[in-house]
């Protein structure tokens, strides 16, 4: 039996792109990510929850192509964005096949992956690649309903949630009890 090498999650988002760096015009679908990213609006209920979990590095695994990503990454951007010393930065799924492994979804390289990570770049919980109730729905219908007509339910669903679902999802995923710092 194989063990597989712990992630060195420092090197990784020392590796990542800051937020800014990744979000450019250049972008594919460019207009949607930044369409969602200027519309973002964080409850207060989320930041509340988010300073609890005492988690402020998130390091996303996605591509500027995936539509799911671009409906939810900026959400956790803007999230990040309000907390002190919050950041998120971005890890390109192609360039890192490795850490994609680990993150498989049913087998597949679904993304995105938001990883949730402590002051000590100790992973406290991940999530993808879309909420749950979108993930069923899509699965339940990805046969009957052609790929274009998908997306645009798709879309509807995302617009109308406003990010809500993700940010729960999310939070609930990286609550973990943090570690208390050792007294010297």
């Amino acid at each position: 039996m194989t063990t597989e090498a712990a992630l060195d999650f420092r090197r990784l988002w020392e590796e990542a792109l800051a937020w800014n760096r990744f979000l450019h015009p250049e972008m594919d679908r460019f207009s949607l990510w930044d369409g969602v990213a200027r519309h973002v609006k964080i409850p207060e209920w989320a930041l509340s929850l988010a300073q609890a979990t005492g988690v402020r590095r998130y390091l996303v695994i996605a591509e500027d192509w995936c539509g799911d990503a671009a409906n939810t990454v900026p959400v956790v951007a803007a999230l990040a964005a309000r907390l002190p010393g919050g950041e998120l930065r971005v890890l390109p799924r192609d360039d890192y096949p490795e850490v994609m492994g680990r993150y498989l979804t049913n087998g597949a390289r679904s993304i995105p992956i938001v990883i949730g990570l402590d002051d000590d770049f100790v992973e406290a919980g991940h999530w993808g690649p879309r909420p749950t109730e979108l993930q069923t729905w899509v699965l339940a219908n990805k046969e009957t309903m052609p790929k274009d007509e998908r997306y645009a339910e798709v879309r509807r669903w995302y617009a109308k949630d406003r990010g809500e679902t993700t940010l729960k999802e999310i939070l609930d995923a990286v609550k973990t009890p943090s570690r208390s710092p050792s007294k010297s």
